[in-house]
């Protein structure tokens, strides 16, 4: 899954569209629910090396809400890593062009919204 379509996927699925609150950083995304104003998603593209890949490249993450006894067993598949600037106890950073398909990455959007309501 790519950027645009993670965004196209949300923005149908949830009928939200990404904003984006920090100048300093145009690309990065937060998805928020229309009534509370809580994020459930957070894109940002960081250099890789931030979440421990060894790679000189910047690559496009999401910060995800996870139930807290689910994060230790989750940040063993490849592709899901500590959350980068968030809670660590309750968020996972995901790798959008990772080993993880569309469905698990839908799937753990879906836990998100839920969790952030």
């Amino acid at each position: 899954m790519n950027r645009q379509q993670f965004i196209e996927y949300v923005q149908k699925k949830y009928a939200t569209k990404p904003d984006h609150p920090w100048e300093k950083f145009p690309d990065y995304a937060v998805f928020r629910h229309s009534d509370n104003d809580k994020w459930f998603a957070l894109l940002m593209d960081i250099p890789a090396e931030k979440i421990g890949i060894e790679r000189d490249e910047r690559i496009d993450v999401i910060d995800l809400k996870v139930e807290p006894e689910m994060v230790s067993s989750l940040r063993k598949k490849p592709g899901i890593y500590p959350a980068y600037h968030m809670n660590k106890e309750h968020w996972i950073t995901v790798l959008l062009n990772g080993p993880l398909g569309a469905k698990d990455i839908h799937a753990l959007l879906e836990d998100s919204f839920n969790l952030t309501r």
